[in-house]
């Protein structure tokens, strides 16, 4: 039973991201859709100082009128340099530290200018990084459908795909009808994360943080574990 999943690209997202990504044998990236001002496709959240603190890839003239395909990334490489910066004032004391920041090192610095090929990269590093086989493609290089939308656009991928499951992350369950998936021969699942927690090196658990901090606190074979904190219904 081929399986897959559709989400927008976001930067070091939360775990519930990656858990959808392990679930499926291949994970579309939603690329060519309309950008969201101030959404989490290029910030999020890291532990800093005990709390939750948002960083953000600085863009280049980015609009809600644009595709997330047509964005770049701000030309001053000096975000780069401070938001390595601040990942090693929060996490050097972090028991992953050496290993993560390597993996972010390359991910930050990865020499492209467009806003999708770098999130691409970075959400194929983090797979590679966790061991999961998942292929990960761009929508805007493949299907052709853009002037579809919704459900219709999502079932024509898996048509286009000869996919017999879709799986989606439960805030996304009122959007889609059991039946007219069933209707084309595609059972249609969603994922619902558990509440999960680990050691952040003291005071009190701050959930639902990036990725990163999930690498940080947890070698690679628990965090790989934590990917299965989760059901599909």
């Amino acid at each position: 039973m081929k399986t897959i999943a559709i989400m927008q690209p976001y930067f070091l997202p939360y775990i519930g991201y990656f858990q959808l990504m392990a679930a499926v044998d291949k994970f579309v990236v939603f690329d060519d859709v309309h950008y969201i001002n101030r959404g989490w496709v290029n910030r999020n959240r890291l532990l800093l100082d005990g709390a939750a603190h948002t960083f953000t890839v600085p863009l280049r003239g980015a609009s809600q009128n644009k595709l997330i395909c047509d964005i770049e990334l701000m030309d001053d490489d000096g975000w780069r340099d401070k938001l390595l910066r601040t990942i090693r004032q929060a996490y050097a004391k972090a028991p992953c530290y050496a290993d993560v920041s390597a993996l972010m090192e390359r991910i930050i610095r990865h020499p492209v200018r467009r806003l999708d090929e770098f999130l691409l990269n970075s959400l194929r590093e983090i797979a590679h990084y966790l061991a999961l086989g998942t292929e990960i493609v761009g929508s805007s290089r493949i299907y052709g459908n853009a002037q579809l939308r919704g459900q219709e656009r999502i079932l024509d991928i898996c048509r286009q795909e000869s996919a017999q499951r879709y799986v989606n992350a439960i805030g996304g369950e009122a959007l889609y009808d059991r039946a007219r998936f069933s209707e084309q021969g595609i059972e249609l699942k969603f994922l619902r994360s558990w509440p999960l927690s680990y050691a952040q090196g003291g005071g009190e658990f701050v959930p639902w943080l990036s990725i990163l901090d999930v690498l940080m606190f947890n070698p690679q074979p628990q965090a790989r574990l934590l990917l299965g904190e989760m059901d599909l219904t």
